[in-house]
């Protein structure tokens, strides 16, 4: 019984086989590392000394040295007597001898010789230097002899090879190649399919494998909005469990389906929930992972990607980011025809839809700019459907909110569909932001639960930036400041097409020193009377600081950013100009995206120069005309933003009255800066 726990009990000491540690390189490396430094310590800790000539005369006088051995003619080493090493003290360091070497064998001193010859004629004057001076000292003839005889010359000689050394030097530099070269290697290729990512796995696949093993969580129902794109992706699941209800009819799974949209509008969150929903394998990449500095790795990693989809059939593949690999062929002419970017591509092509067959392997991609890729790439057979993924509409910013709301601890009174209007123009990232910023600031507020004023809060936070309360701000600087926006709310609240002011500050928020809220109304098409409103509306601060100061200040770079890139797309892009008429030089393929010349004359070049700046100058004469008829209300509504330094709607309706065409259904607001 005793032996049979003693046997339990030494097995319980092994380890399970699925638990034992792995092999790995960093072990040799450091079984390199410990015996480099023992044979340091023991080469250091062995005291043997070099010496001057000097030194070795004053030994050879004093009759301490038992011998001198000339090794290969270079270096002398030089023996003491035993009994001198016993009783001088000057000797008692090279008593404590290392391992594995004894005064019997070792010296205890060594000499460079430099020349044999030379060392040889020192030694025999050192000699007879020391006899002369014995006789002049009426030493005894024995002694003298007995000196003469116990004098170590003519040294002895020796020749040594060390092998060991020698095959040691010869190989270190080649060790120390191959080593950093495997390292380099190593590093590079990390994370490389098939055996860790080693040195012959560099053009293996990237690709993270979700199977039946490592299933994905997320659902369709995780997902909120992208209702129209989750009918289309949805089929091509609905294809893969139920084949046989297309097939029937003579249908054929669809090759291929490319999500294109801005970013963070849930393009590889939707790529989540089909991994989570089909149940078929799911090989996840990203398009910079086949991008390497090697030629041909690229295409090799291509190949292999596929090779593992073909044994996993039917399985998905999805690209993020192709744009990386997929961009058109032949737009940048510096790199040359073997561009490794290319190679890639068209080894994608023809795994994709070429000679061979890949059947039951579907790509899924994602990509915010979809005009860059090539045209075969986007052609029917490779990807058959183009879905896009856009902004969120205020139902599905709604549904957002509702799925990153979940989480949170919330004031019951919290109504979803006014944060739904607050935010036009967020994605479903910038939503999940800010429900995350407003429980952050409710935390360092101290608050137990997440109330209206934090998610405004944080709101503001994200489109206009921390606020500096503590910048140096000049009086004069604060009242042009408060002027500036004054203007903005003027003539936006009394213009048909600008957007309306919700709320206004003065407080510094990033790098803008000011900042507006509008309420833009959510259209699809914009006439030329809108746009030449909100130009107008834009230039309104620069008017009023004109109007009241008489000269105006680099505080409106930002609108004049704004109002030249839209005034120059009037008429360039949107034919809303009558001197160039309805020509539209934009380029929605990006084939001219590289040219080194326009798309139109000098001549035209000029003509669009003037009808920009024309568009502009009347844009700003009108919002000095309206500012100046209302400027008494101006001041009023400045003062007052000077006093509060926020202001909002409310106060606006006090001093200039209710818009006239405002809709009585309340719409949600815009920031701008």
């Amino acid at each position: 019984m005793e032996s049979d726990r003693m046997a339990e009990k030494g097995k319980s000491f092994i380890p399970p086989k699925g638990k034992r540690p792995k092999f790995s390189f960093y072990w040799i490396y450091a079984i390199l590392a410990i015996v480099f430094i023992a044979i340091q310590y023991f080469n250091y800790s062995n005291p043997v000394k070099e010496i001057t000539w000097t030194k070795l005369e004053e030994l050879l006088t004093k009759q301490d040295v038992d011998k001198i051995v000339i090794v290969n003619k270079e270096k002398a080493e030089i023996y003491i007597k035993k009994e001198k090493l016993k009783s001088d003290t000057a000797y008692k360091d090279f008593l404590k001898r290392s391992f594995g070497s004894s005064s019997s064998t070792s010296p205890e001193y060594t000499y460079q010789v430099g020349s044999e010859e030379i060392f040889h004629g020192l030694m025999k004057d050192t000699r007879d230097s020391v006899v002369s001076r014995m006789r002049k000292d009426s030493i005894p003839v024995a002694q003298v002899s007995e000196f003469q005889k116990q004098y170590p010359y003519p040294p002895s000689t020796d020749t040594r090879k060390d092998v060991f050394g020698d095959i040691f030097g010869y190989l270190l530099p080649i060790i120390l190649l191959v080593g950093a070269w495997f390292l380099i290697m190593r590093f590079m290729s990390k994370g490389g399919g098939g055996g860790g990512g080693q040195i012959f796995n560099i053009g293996k696949s990237k690709a993270q494998l979700f199977d039946k093993d490592t299933s994905v969580s997320i659902t369709f129902n995780d997902v909120a909005g992208l209702e129209e794109a989750k009918v289309e992706i949805m089929e091509i699941v609905d294809f893969l469990k139920n084949p046989s209800k297309y097939t029937n009819l003579g249908g054929k799974i669809p090759k291929g389906a490319l999500l294109v949209g801005p970013p963070g509008t849930g393009k590889t969150l939707l790529a989540k929930a089909v991994a989570g929903e089909a149940k078929v394998p799911f090989f996840s990449i990203s398009g910079s992972d086949f991008v390497e500095m090697f030629v041909g790795v690229g295409a090799s990693r291509v190949r292999d990607l596929f090779r593992q989809a073909k044994e996993k059939a039917p399985c998905i593949i999805f690209i993020d980011e192709i744009d990386a690999i997929g961009r058109a062929r032949g737009r940048n002419a510096i790199t040359g025809a073997n561009d490794e970017r290319e190679n890639t591509l068209n080894q994608l092509l023809t795994e994709m839809d070429g000679f061979g067959t890949n059947a039951g392997v579907i790509i899924l991609a994602a990509t915010n700019r979809a005009d860059i890729l090539d045209r075969a790439l986007m052609r029917a057979g490779r990807f058959d459907r183009q879905i896009n993924v856009e902004l969120p509409d205020l139902e599905e910013r709604k549904a957002i909110f509702k799925v990153h709301l979940k989480p949170l601890k919330l004031d019951p009174g919290l109504d979803v569909d006014f944060l739904a209007k607050q935010t036009p123009g967020f994605s479903g990232a910038d939503i999940a932001n800010v429900c995350n910023e407003s429980a952050l600031i409710a935390a360092r507020k101290n608050k137990t639960i997440i109330e209206k004023q934090d998610f405004l809060d944080a709101i503001d936070r994200i489109i206009g930036g921390l606020e500096k309360r503590n910048k140096i701000i000049s009086v004069h600087e604060k009242k042009v400041i408060a002027y500036h926006e004054s203007g903005h709310a003027t003539t936006s609240w009394l213009l048909e097409y600008a957007h309306p002011l919700v709320k206004v500050t003065i407080v510094p928020r990033g790098k803008a020193l000011g900042a507006a809220w509008y309420l833009p109304e959510e259209r699809q098409i914009t006439t030329y009377e809108q746009m030449f409103d909100e130009i107008t509306s834009a230039m309104g601060g620069r008017a009023s600081e004109e109007i009241i100061f008489g000269k105006v200040s680099t505080g409106a770079l930002n609108d004049l950013e704004k109002v030249s890139k839209q005034a120059y797309a009037m008429v360039v892009y949107f034919g809303l100009n009558k001197e160039i008429g309805n020509i539209s030089f934009y380029d929605s393929s990006g084939q001219n995206e590289y040219a080194f010349q326009k798309p139109y004359s000098e001549k035209t070049a000029e003509t669009i120069d003037q009808e920009v700046r024309k568009i502009v100058e009347t844009a700003y004469e009108r919002a000095k005309q309206i500012l100046s008829e209302n400027r008494g209300k101006l001041e009023k509504l400045a003062s007052l933003l000077l006093e509060r330094e926020v202001i909002f709607r409310e106060d606006l309706e006090e001093i200039f009255g209710k818009r006239p065409w405002d809709k009585e259904e309340e719409k949600p607001p815009l920031p701008t800066l």
